[in-house]
């Protein structure tokens, strides 16, 4: 037992796992996150509709969205973002991981009549002959992403994005960083339910890697027939450390915002968003 216990305490390195099919195909916790997706008053999945609205605006106005404009959203969940560009004409392909949350959003563009081209699958290894002219990746999902897998990414970004095309991202600065602290909680249900619809109890470590200014979420869940372990990793960035990954990509930083609605850079802000252009 205790050689049981001291594992579950135990600290990977930065990255050293990659469970992201753990959080996102099961049959439980895919149901959870897309409840967090359409739920206004809890922003763990999606932005509320006030600020998705907002910035569907800002976008639309920024880049010139028009008949046609060819947009993919990777990590599109439910479709909140590509439903409403393509409510303005927009040709919106969407990639996400969830099977859930593409049927969802599947079955809302059959009600509206909206052309969505959805795509179930890890966008890390989605590949396509379409060239963009906006790339976007929305509700810092860089940040959950190993610095490979970063620069795997952008290297597909760069791929699929027409010349001069755009990419629109946000990240979690190092502000955000140094709120968070390292912490140890043991909790029958752990989050409500949220690991499974049976009982469990759940362990939650929280780990901060300063040096690479990474934030470790880990999760062991034991229920009568399983043990598993989910890693929630979340990169931290300055705007120089998110440019130079931009610019060794074949990219340029071509300006800085608090948020994907266009609000003024803040420094002291938890958040950034930047615009970079295909080069």
């Amino acid at each position: 037992m205790f050689e049981k216990v001291e594992d579950i305490n135990s600290r990977p390195e930065p990255f050293e796992f990659y469970t992201a099919s753990d959080l996102w195909t099961d049959e439980h916790t895919s149901e959870q996150m897309l409840k967090y997706h359409l739920n206004d008053d809890v922003e763990l999945s999606s932005r509320n509709s006030a600020f998705i609205e907002r910035s569907v605006e800002w976008i639309a106005t920024y880049f010139n969205i028009a008949a046609g404009t060819k947009i993919a959203d990777f990590g599109c969940g439910p479709g909140l973002y590509a439903t409403r560009l393509a409510r303005m004409q927009a040709d919106v392909t969407g990639i996400d991981f969830s099977k859930r949350s593409i049927q969802y959003a599947r079955e809302v563009a059959t009600r509206e009549g909206l052309s969505i081209n959805y795509v179930n699958q890890n966008y890390l290894e989605y590949e396509t002959d379409d060239r963009f002219g906006l790339i976007l990746m929305i509700m810092c999902d860089f940040c959950v992403l190993s610095p490979a897998q970063r620069k795997k990414m952008l290297g597909k970004f760069h791929t699929f994005l027409e010349p001069g095309g755009f990419v629109l991202l946000d990240v979690s600065s190092l502000n955000a960083f140094e709120q968070r602290e390292e912490k140890a909680l043991y909790e029958a249900n752990l989050l409500e339910g949220f690991w499974s619809a049976n009982k469990y109890y759940g362990f939650a470590n929280t780990f901060k890697y300063e040096i690479e200014k990474v934030v470790l979420d880990k999760y062991t869940i034991i229920d009568a027939g399983r043990t598993r372990t989910i890693y929630n990793w979340f990169q931290h960035f300055s705007p120089e450390t998110l440019e130079r990954e931009f610019t060794e990509c074949g990219f340029a930083i071509e300006k800085k915002f608090c948020d994907v609605a266009g609000a003024p850079f803040d420094s002291k802000a938890n958040e950034f968003a930047v615009v970079a252009r295909k080069m």
